[in-house]
């Protein structure tokens, strides 16, 4: 602009990559900028000339929505966001997360999830922009708001409205209630068809009786595992 060149964006893009620097004098200012806003700065010819505080509000749920995370088993809750060290922090003490890393790059959260599997966990992802689609991909499983970018949504393996946080809750129930389902069920199966088949050996049931008794319980378990998750 007018000959001079005007850059703007992330403390770490202006700063670090651009190598801008705080007029003489405005050093105080600068630190004293409130947390509980995102930072975009303006140099103009490598000098700061503005900052544009961005208020971008929690939602009211989201730190009941961790706990409630930790409540069902979630051992370890991480935010990852692009925005200033200063301001992740500030987000990271009032949601409640383990662990916050700030000014990450779409690579970034990808290679954390790298580095989660090779430690031997499972990662949930939950993201809704086009530079989580890497982090997405790379998760076991990859959870998308609807709101969110088109590719972020095609990624993903769930999608999930924007204005109900609480779906992440309920997918962690359904499924951990699904699997004790799978699992029980295995386990009477196999262990009624391994009584039937010591009776039918030991002569003590008939082969009509036992179709009978493996038909029946075939018909109970199958009603069984058609009632709702959630009562």
């Amino acid at each position: 602009m007018d000959g001079e060149k005007v850059v703007i964006g992330s403390h770490h893009f202006v700063f670090d990559d651009e190598g801008c620097t705080v007029p003489e004098g405005e050093q105080e200012k600068f630190d004293a900028l409130p947390d509980e806003y995102s930072h975009l700065y303006m140099a103009v010819s490598g000098v700061l000339s503005a900052v544009i505080c961005i208020e971008d509000p929690i939602r009211a749920e989201a730190p009941a929505i961790i706990r409630r995370l930790k409540d069902l088993g979630i051992s370890k809750t991480v935010m990852m966001t692009g925005d200033s060290e200063r301001t992740a922090r500030a987000v990271a003490a009032q949601v409640g997360v383990d662990q916050y890393f700030s000014e990450v790059l779409p690579e970034d959260k990808a290679n954390f999830i790298r580095r989660e599997h090779e430690a031997g966990r499972k990662v949930i992802m939950v993201g809704d922009g086009v530079n989580d689609s890497p982090a997405l991909s790379e998760a076991d499983v990859g959870i998308a708001v609807l709101e969110g970018a088109a590719i972020a949504r095609e990624i993903a393996d769930i999608t999930i409205p924007g204005d109900d946080l609480y779906a992440i809750t309920t997918l962690k129930i359904l499924s951990d209630r699904l699997m004790a389902r799978i699992h029980t069920s295995y386990r009477r199966i196999i262990s009624f068809n391994s009584l039937l088949i010591l009776l039918g050996v030991t002569g003590i049931l008939s082969p009509a009786a036992s179709a009978v008794l493996h038909n029946s319980s075939t018909v109970l378990i199958s009603l069984e595992n058609t009632t709702s998750l959630l009562d």
